[in-house]
């Protein structure tokens, strides 16, 4: 079995739960492999692209891949396209994403943003703001996450305050999917309180 974290938007293969999840690993002696989503080119992410790097680390199976956040959604559509991977880990995974990002814009910086204005967005990898294009809004539009129906064994994690993405997104995948467990904790879209929680549940979904 190989092992993968997805580290999700606008984070980086240093942030906190990579840190601490490659830790846990190395303890049981097994590598996690933490792909960089952003290549040194943060302004052109898609997702597609995300989906077509990690399809392209992968050989042969079986996998495991574990998704926090905006990559929760990646692997998903990666297990989706992918005979290799065997099952899949998503952390407040960002399902429905679009109706619950865009809202947070002004129309006039949406409208800006679409007419061919990169957008800041502070990315926290580097500790600063970096230019995004508008077209991971447009490719994300082609995904139809009813689409997501291969029958994998899925883990869901995700927090009962998510200011993010609401519970009710993941309590809907659940429901649909009857291949899925969701284990709900008491925390927000960060979930860094529930280290110990989440490295427990995946202990158990993975047999480790």
């Amino acid at each position: 079995m190989k092992y993968f974290y997805l580290h999700g938007f606008a984070s980086s293969p240093r942030s906190t739960k990579a840190r601490q999840l490659r830790d846990r690993f190395q303890s049981l002696h097994l590598s996690l492999e933490i792909p960089d989503f952003n290549q040194n080119d943060f302004q052109h992410l898609t997702l597609t692209r995300q989906v077509e790097q990690v399809k392209s680390l992968i050989s042969e199976g079986p996998i495991t891949l574990i998704g926090s956040s905006f990559d929760g959604l990646t692997a998903a559509w990666i297990a989706q396209q992918c005979e290799q991977v065997d099952r899949i880990v998503l952390l407040a995974p960002a399902f429905n994403y679009l109706n619950h990002w865009l809202p947070t814009f002004a129309p006039a910086q949406l409208e800006k943003w679409r007419s061919g204005q990169a957008i800041m967005i502070y990315q926290y990898g580097t500790g600063g703001s970096l230019p995004l294009n508008y077209d991971i809004i447009s490719d994300l539009e082609r995904y139809d996450e009813n689409e997501l129906q291969k029958p994998i064994p899925t883990l869901v994690v995700h927090g009962i305050r998510d200011e993010t993405i609401p519970i009710e997104q993941s309590r809907s995948y659940a429901r649909a999917r009857s291949w899925v467990e969701l284990i709900e904790l008491d925390s927000d879209h960060s979930l860094v309180d529930q280290e110990e929680s989440i490295w427990q549940a995946i202990q158990e979904f993975c047999d480790l």
